[in-house]
């Protein structure tokens, strides 16, 4: 499977990285050479990073913790969102707006004021506002979807954070830092890898490759759901079984209690079962006695 992965990778270009003149030294553990004024990325540092990053997501996913996919630039965005959806968590793929995580709260109350206004264009009353309301309204709902739309079920805030480019979403991975937010990244050889918990050296500008790295991550994701149901399966009491109550037992006469004493249902029982179809028995007549005369 990692040979199978590596050689899908490797078509995809993931190997190619910037000029040597943009490096960041702090990569340098993840270059395996240069080429010309080009730095080829190490595929097994690549790998590994997808494994680790994987099995971070699995069990963060299996907690009970939800998964956030950031991705704003132009190559990244489709990927972004097809493996958000794959997986049914969340993603940012148009603009991180500060305080997302941070400020959280008003986050919400905007999403909040985006279900009113869907409400008021359902019901027909932004129509029945002025023209230039109604213009600003509908305008206003355009603005918080795009921006939104991707974070509109996060009801809570996320176990993790997945971004690609680590250099463009430096936003969000401060804000995930500040709340000790666990994140993982596709880095390029001109980003810092500091700035993640998990590194996944990569070609970031290829389309290919970042949608076959984040698939893998999206997968991990589905596992850890299965083993979220299985847990919960697991605790739900089962039901039990209903014992026979015992019958209790006869005192002897001596006031002792004894395992051969008959029960009072036992005995009940074996009144029960003597007939009682039987005819009384006929006693048969006396015979008179003869009375001694007395002599006269």
């Amino acid at each position: 499977m990692a040979k199978q992965l590596a050689r899908e990778l490797i078509n995809a270009g993931v190997h190619f990285g910037h000029g040597v003149s943009r490096w960041n030294p702090k990569m340098a553990p993840y270059i395996f050479a240069k080429r010309g004024t080009i730095h080829i990325i190490d595929v097994k540092k690549t790998l590994m990073g997808i494994l680790v990053a994987k099995k971070l997501l699995a069990e963060i996913v299996s907690s009970g913790s939800d998964v956030v996919f950031v991705g704003t630039k132009r190559q990244a965005q489709k990927a972004v969102e097809a493996a958000a959806e794959r997986c049914g968590m969340h993603y940012v793929s148009e603009r991180w707006l500060g305080g997302m995580l941070t400020n959280f709260r008003t986050v919400r109350s905007r999403l909040q004021r985006l279900e009113q206004l869907e409400a008021m264009e359902q019901d027909g009353t932004l129509e029945a506002e002025s023209k230039k309301q109604a213009s600003r309204l509908k305008r206003e709902i355009r603005k918080i979807r795009t921006n939104l739309d991707g974070v509109r079920k996060m009801s809570r805030l996320p176990g993790a954070i997945v971004v690609v480019d680590a250099r463009k979403e430096y936003l969000a991975l401060r804000e995930a830092a500040k709340l000790g937010i666990p994140t993982a990244g596709v880095l390029d050889t001109d980003s810092d890898p500091d700035t993640v918990d998990v590194a996944i050296p990569a070609n970031d500008d290829s389309i290919r490759a970042v949608e076959i790295i984040l698939n893998e991550l999206a997968d991990a994701v589905a596992i850890g759901k299965t083993m979220v149901s299985a847990r919960q399966q697991e605790a739900e009491p089962r039901p039990r079984r209903a014992r026979a109550s015992r019958r209790p037992t006869l005192a002897r006469a001596d006031g002792s209690t004894g395992t051969a004493v008959a029960t009072m249902d036992e005995q009940t029982a074996e009144a029960e079962a003597e007939p009682t179809t039987s005819e009384p028995e006929e006693t048969a007549p006396q015979p008179e006695t003869d009375q001694p005369s007395s002599g006269t």
